[in-house]
């Protein structure tokens, strides 16, 4: 598509010009990594991540919060993260047991 601009660009052409030429290059060179979301909807797969931001929201957002008792930083959040994950799958005390493997005999 072909924009035109003023024969004397302004600031604000500038500006929009080299966002769009940025905007470009990172389609560009992420082209692969765009998910279809017209085929995604007409295959019945998911097209949005609401429910996974939600999940990381409510897993972990109360530690986060600089009113609370206790702050978790970055990194322990993340570990946090991926035990909590662990636990909501039903995997935990497998990934647990590996660890300690007296720890008990699988049911």
């Amino acid at each position: 598509m072909e924009l035109e601009f003023p024969q004397t660009p302004t600031y604000l052409t500038r500006k929009m010009a080299k966002a769009l030429g940025e905007f470009k290059t990172y389609i560009s060179n992420n082209e692969e990594f765009v998910p279809n979301f017209g085929e995604r909807r007409r295959n019945g797969e998911m097209i949005s991540t609401a429910f996974v931001e939600s999940t990381v929201n409510y897993v972990i957002s109360k530690r986060m919060v600089k009113k609370q008792q206790m702050r978790w930083t970055p990194k322990g959040a993340h570990l946090l993260l991926q035990v909590r994950t662990k636990v909501l799958n039903n995997e935990f005390e497998e990934v647990f047991r590996n660890w300690y493997p007296k720890f008990r005999t699988a049911a």
